[in-house]
């Protein structure tokens, strides 16, 4: 599983309202400009502007032009973010206003109206508000001496101060209802922001949630196409494949059981929820479906997957079973020993009988392999009854295993029956003795369905790394005829054998060791139709 990715909030970023103003404002000031300039340079429209001192005009009109080549270069910076900056702009702006209007004839040429403009996007642009009500005082402050020059030179009437004042006002209103809207649109934002920020949190908390469950989740469209699907599924499903690989596809690429369950579930409004498994060797499975409304009419549906692992479900309930069984057994296997070893005992003693004939002979050899039969039997019963843990050891890969096939096949002088096929060099964590007794109870299996087909004595181990699900594969492989597909669901049930004086305890007792050691043991066959053990069990942490 990949590891969780850390929640983040957003960090703090400039307000891209008031960026976006600020760029508003400098492209303002340029249509200002330029217009200022044609005024001046249309004939039909000089007399308008620049009628007292088309100099000071001119000069005035350039500067203008000339500082918003400098405020370019503040695009590009958080300046605007500078109450001290801005501070100093608008009282550039109004200063240059008050210029030109000086020189065009004061109150009576309408200049002096566009410092409401310049007052109305400090109170937005400029965060504190006494800062922005002094902008509005700087305004005023500029009108009203102007129009007290233009009285003194006799440009203008008393009368004059009247609309100045009244513009002054006006400068203040409009400074304080926009200083107002501002303040409640940047409370709105900071608030639409926090909540921004709270429901990222909240998506990618719910994500990771949702792809750490255990329980495997799938979304299927209308069309049976698979459109989510968390690292549980993928796991449950393909996990020799990437999850990105596997967004997409269609259902029964992945499952044709789990597609006709879904069709079913569709068509009926029924769940089947009986374990399955996806591939052989893989794990049992309860799907559950639910329909998410997405129109009219079940084709329109999309369908919420979920696949629950049977396998932990179903080895507790075994081990339940097992349990009492074991004790069960136990107790009975230890009545069992005394009056079986009475007639060991005895059979032996007539063996010695210079009166036993062949008949009784005979006799007594049943007597005597019968009770080693149940003897075994008994040990079997009484070692797993018993259940010790594990001793796990680091086990290098494949020395360990030529070692023991090694002596496996000098013990039963079996030189050159098994062949044995290894990838690459890997390191299993496992206890060497239980591993012992699985592959000798696997290959006595192996080497005597193999002489009852062929009459020979043959048998294949492989071993080999899944990277994709960082698992060490062991097969054991003969060449017999197989096992009948309705007795593969019982081929580990404790005392279930075909064959002829079998026990029915040997894989039963392997896959209690695997188990033990937290690894699986599965019927695999062939596409031949022999048969294969195989065993998976976890890579050592240094090959993960």
């Amino acid at each position: 599983m990949s590891t969780p990715a850390t929640l983040t909030r957003p960090g703090p970023k400039p307000p891209p309202q008031n960026r976006m103003l600020y760029r508003i404002y400098i492209g303002y000031r340029w249509l200002l400009s330029a217009v200022f300039l044609l005024l001046m340079i249309i004939p039909s429209a000089r007399e308008l502007v620049g009628s007292l001192n088309p100099g000071q005009y001119l000069f005035t009109t350039v500067l203008f032009l000339f500082s918003n080549i400098f405020l370019l270069l503040t695009l590009s910076r958080d300046w605007q973010r500078s109450n001290t900056f801005l501070v100093l702009l608008f009282s550039v702006d109004m200063a240059g206003i008050m210029l030109l209007a000086d020189a065009s004839g004061g109150m009576s040429s309408g200049l002096p109206l566009l410092l409401a403009i310049t007052v109305a996007s400090s109170a937005i642009l400029i965060s504190k508000r006494t800062l922005a009500t002094l902008v509005a005082a700087l305004g005023v402050i500029a009108i009203l001496a102007d129009t007290v020059r233009l009285i003194s030179i006799d440009k203008q009437t008393i009368n004059d101060l009247l609309p100045a004042g009244l513009l002054g006002l006006l400068l203040f209103v409009v400074s304080t209802l926009v200083q107002i809207i501002a303040s409640r649109l940047g409370r709105a934002e900071a608030l639409a922001q926090e909540r921004t920020s709270d429901l990222y949190s909240l998506q990618r908390l719910n994500e990771l949630i949702v792809q750490n469950l255990q329980t495997g989740i799938l979304l299927v469209d209308e069309s049976d196409r698979v459109r989510v699907m968390n690292q549980a599924a993928t796991g449950l499903l393909t996990a020799e494949r990437p999850r990105s690989v596997e967004q997409g596809r269609q259902l029964r690429d992945y499952s044709e059981t789990l597609q006709q369950r879904l069709q079913t579930f569709r068509d009926r409004n029924t769940q089947n929820r009986a374990p399955f498994r996806i591939e052989p060797d893989g794990r049992e499975v309860v799907p559950r479906f639910r329909a998410l409304d997405a129109g009219t009419g079940p084709s329109s549906r999309e369908t919420l997957v979920f696949l629950e692992d049977y396998t932990p479900v179903a080895q507790y309930a075994q081990s339940l079973k097992l349990g009492s069984l074991g004790r069960l057994t136990a107790s009975i296997a230890h009545e069992i020993r005394n009056p079986l070893g009475a007639i060991s005992h005895a059979a032996q003693l007539l063996v010695e009988s210079p009166h036993a004939d062949a008949a009784d002979r005979r006799m007594i050899d049943i007597i005597v392999t019968n009770s080693q039969r149940v003897n075994d039997i008994v040990e079997s019963i009484l070692q797993i009854s018993r259940r010790e843990p594990p001793r796990p050891e680091l086990l290098q890969m494949p020395d360990w295993l030529h070692t023991q096939l090694d002596r496996y096949q000098s013990t039963r002088g079996l030189r050159g029956a098994l062949r044995c096929e290894v990838a690459e060099p890997m390191q299993l964590e496992f206890d060497p003795e239980h591993l012992q007794r699985i592959l000798t109870n696997l290959l006595d299996n192996a080497l005597r369905h193999s002489a009852q087909k062929t009459g020979r004595e043959t048998a294949s181990l492989g071993l080999r790394s899944d990277t994709a699900r960082n698992l060490a594969i062991i097969d054991v492989v003969d060449e017999g005829d197989g096992v009948a597909a309705d007795d593969v669901p019982r081929l580990f049930e404790p005392f279930f054998s075909r064959s002829k004086g079998g026990s029915g305890m040997g894989l039963y007792l392997c896959r209690e060791l695997c188990e033990l050691n937290h690894a699986d043991l599965f019927y695999h066959p062939t596409a031949t139709g022999e048969s294969c053990f195989r065993i998976s069990v976890a890579l050592h942490a240094s090959q993960q």
